[in-house]
């Protein structure tokens, strides 16, 4: 979960298309910061903690955690979507058939915190339709988490990292029908801020295929432009699990995060993440 943090960090400055679509940047940039895609990975990770595998439970308790880290943070770098903001602000939100990618940016703790695909994508979807209970809403935090579930399992090997995107690949284009067969280079000349998972979920699990690393990965999600805090947000989900986090990039994003979310951040490593 504190890889789609980083990511959110990292790519935080150029959203709306605001680099130069490179992988030449400075990585920490000065104006760089935790945005809604962080406020909102947090509060779902308190709520599936607060709900410990109780299915019934948790549509309540992800409404509540949601608005309530809303609340203390109204403001972050970046904005709240015009919908998702009238639903956190509702006395009483129902969902609203979202097909956006706020659903895949706030999903990466669905892949640590179960033990089987099957709970991961049931989970997944319950994270998810509590606002985005469209088909693809649902499906792209489906295979953010998925891809996350898949990789904590990959041996930390050049041959079985390579063999787990190969099998990684196979399994989102069958089970999913995303379009992986495009390559970064391919995307980077016309990709733009796209909000949709259907035009970010796929642009980011391949950038996450053609990494090398943690920190590459990142490089290659900011240099396609777009919705960067977004797309860095659900490509460092991945890369945390792949590859895990260098200890200096670790460092440097835990000291831009407030005390409460560190705390949220301290009960998810108790649970063995």
């Amino acid at each position: 979960m504190l890889g789609a943090i980083i990511g959110d960090i990292v790519g935080s400055p150029y959203e709306f298309d605001q680099g130069d679509k490179t992988t030449v940047f400075p990585f920490f940039h000065a104006d760089g910061d935790f945005t809604d895609d962080t406020v909102m990975t947090i509060a779902v990770a308190r709520a599936l903690m607060d709900a410990a595998g109780d299915e019934a439970a948790a549509p309540a308790l992800l409404v509540a955690r949601m608005q309530e880290f809303y609340r203390a943070y109204p403001h972050p770098k970046g904005s709240y979507g015009g919908r998702f903001l009238q639903w956190l602000t509702s006395p009483k939100p129902e969902p609203y058939n979202s097909w956006g990618n706020g659903s895949a940016m706030r999903v990466s703790s669905v892949g640590w915190l179960f033990t089987t695909p099957e709970d991961v994508l049931r989970w997944a979807a319950i994270s998810a339709e509590v606002t985005h209970n469209h088909p693809e809403g649902i499906k792209g935090a489906q295979a953010v988490a998925l891809a996350i579930y898949r990789a904590r399992h990959w041996q930390r090997t050049p041959e079985g990292i390579a063999a787990g995107k190969d099998a990684l690949y196979d399994e989102i284009t069958t089970r999913f029908g995303y379009n992986l067969s495009r390559s970064v280079d391919e995307i980077r000349p016309h990709y733009r801020h796209v909000e949709s998972c259907q035009e970010t979920v796929p642009e980011a699990l391949t950038c996450f295929i053609e990494s090398q690393d943690f920190e590459s990965a990142l490089r290659l999600g900011v240099s396609i432009g777009g919705d960067t805090d977004t797309v860095g947000a659900i490509i460092g989900g991945i890369a945390e699990a792949a590859y895990g986090i260098p200890a200096e990039i670790r460092a440097g994003g835990l000291a831009y995060l407030p005390p409460d979310f560190l705390a949220v951040l301290k009960d998810f490593w108790a649970h063995g993440h």
